[in-house]
């Protein structure tokens, strides 16, 4: 037993109160427990201890008890959600392999990410709350990697990462995919945080953790790395500026990048001479015929590799399985969830991630029509590369059960309703004058409970105007019927060229005073 163990014990411990009584302080807690693993850094007793266990059964009884509300938002990502866990069910009870202890295990854990993932939805109510999870979520994960980034600096990146911290993190690949997912956290909350060292902390991480994510020598982490960052180059305001520094990013990778992480991602487009890859693709083709010959059920939750000698009887030799044949898994997310739980299971895993990227894009354009929404933008941008991330790395990795990307769409789902609700109010996100008279309402939020739109002022009525004045609106007519602009006129012209502009990546817009998450001049 180490101070490490009754330190990380204490705080644990002296949590719960507070997470029963406040289950949001609940969230936050588990949260840090399971993106950080701080009971991985621990050497005795506090290593092997559940304590996420203790933290979310505090949790929801105190949900249950104080909050007396349902326990998630009405929201179709949610339904969809159980839906998708009732498809698993089936799965795991209707399969013709024994469930065994691990199965049953695996079943327990997806169940739990399931449980978090609905009651984010009903916790995060409000921009403040939205704000303390992202940025503990941000700052666990980015503690490994700055810790492993600088880790590879001082061994000159001669090493490889051959594991994660733990959990849904021990495998390499794994955690490569964590971090991928984690970098837009990092860049957009860094960008426009006030705190100039702040800022330069967590832009300093983002560099560290994509050298991590390099040492892990995963080669579908490097592939959603490099979808995520693109990406995000794509949606920034300058899009030349980005793509310039990405140009010299992968210059100085070619020259400094160590010889086994260049050697380790060439083999990328020499996968015919490449083994590995062989595998995978031949597994894929198991995959293919167990979901032909099991297309509702599949196979069973977590019997991928139970069933395998029974769809290819002459397995490709290996280190994996016994003696000298290898009994792999997927190696690709979407073909292990259709093979395990069915085709219905994949479809609407499928529009659980469709539906998040829907709201998103809804969202940015209700923004876009709106002044003071920056912060609004930046968290779309955010996490619309956070989940591009996951797609591409889950084509190469067996991760259809990935807590962190389960957890990110909960957050999707919040933060829709978040931003929904700020926008209806004009006294907080006046519009824009080409977007005045035109309020949009997002499907599925009115059922939700969610306050009506405010009503906007119609720009042909002579009694308004855009600002509301009368005066205004009688100039405005006159000089329309006189045959000359007025100067609102003008100067919604020049707004309206000038957002134009700053789409096209032009330019730069001021920072506004937004709710502490615009960066400072």
């Amino acid at each position: 037993m180490s101070w490490r163990d009754l330190v990380v014990a204490a705080v644990v411990l002296g949590s719960l109160p507070y997470s029963f009584r406040q289950p949001f302080v609940g969230l936050v807690v588990f949260s840090w427990l399971a993106y950080m693993r701080v009971q991985d850094l621990c050497w005795g007793f506090a290593r092997t201890m559940r304590f996420s266990y203790f933290v979310a059964i505090a949790m929801f009884v105190g949900f249950f008890v104080f909050e007396r509300k349902p326990l998630f938002k009405p929201d179709i990502r949610n339904y969809l959600m159980i839906l998708l866990a009732a498809f698993v069910s089936f799965s795991v009870f209707f399969t013709k392999y024994e469930v065994t202890d691990i199965v049953i295990n695996y079943y327990l854990e997806f169940i739990k990410i399931i449980a978090i993932a609905l009651i984010t939805t009903a916790l995060v109510t409000t921009p403040e709350r939205l704000r303390i999870l992202v940025w503990t979520i941000a700052l666990s994960l980015g503690f490994f990697g700055v810790k492993s980034g600088l880790w590879g600096i001082l061994t000159g990146g001669s090493k490889q990462i051959l594991r994660g911290p733990g959990g849904l993190m021990a495998d390499n690949n794994d955690f490569s995919l964590a971090l991928t997912m984690n970098l837009p956290f990092l860049f957009y909350l860094g960008w426009s945080e006030r705190n100039i060292w702040v800022r330069r902390g967590l832009l300093g991480a983002v560099g560290l953790t994509c050298l991590t994510i390099l040492l892990t020598h995963s080669r579908g982490g490097f592939l959603a790395m490099t979808a995520t960052l693109g990406l995000m180059t794509w949606r920034s305001r300058n899009r030349f500026i980005g793509f310039a520094i990405a140009v010299v990013a992968a210059l100085v990778f070619l020259v400094a990048a160590p010889s086994g992480v260049k050697e380790r991602l060439s083999s990328i487009k020499d996968y015919e001479q490449d083994s590995s890859a062989q595998a995978r693709l031949h597994t894929w083709g198991v995959a293919l015929k167990m979901i032909g010959a099991n297309p509702v059920f599949g196979v069973g939750f977590r019997n991928f590799q139970s069933a395998y000698p029974e769809y290819d009887p002459q397995p490709l030799k290996g280190k994996q399985g016994s003696g000298s044949r290898a009994y792999f898994v997927a190696h690709n997310s979407y073909l292990q969830l259709s093979a395990e739980s069915g085709i219905p299971a994949l479809l609407t895993y499928l529009a659980i991630v469709g539906s998040s990227f829907l709201v998103l894009f809804r969202i940015r354009r209700m923004a876009m029509e709106r002044y003071e929404t920056s912060w609004i933008s930046n968290y779309v941008r955010m996490f619309e590369a956070s989940l591009v991330g996951f797609l591409v790395g889950a084509m190469f990795l067996n991760r259809a059960h990935f807590d962190f990307a389960y957890h990110v769409i909960a957050i999707v789902s919040a933060f829709g309703s978040i931003a929904y609700r700020e926008m209806t109010s004009e006294a907080k996100y006046p519009l824009r004058a080409r977007a005045v008279g035109r309020v949009e309402m997002l499907p599925g939020f009115r059922r939700a409970g969610l306050p009506e739109p405010e009503p906007a002022m119609a720009l042909s009525s002579p009694a308004s105007s855009v600002h509301g004045s009368k005066p205004a609106a009688t100039a405005s007519l006159a000089a329309e019927r006189a045959g000359t602009p007025s100067f609102s006129d003008r100067a919604a012209t020049a707004v309206r060229w000038g957002s134009r502009l700053r789409q096209m990546g032009f330019g730069f817009s001021a920072p506004r005073p937004d709710i502490g998450f615009q960066r400072k001049k």
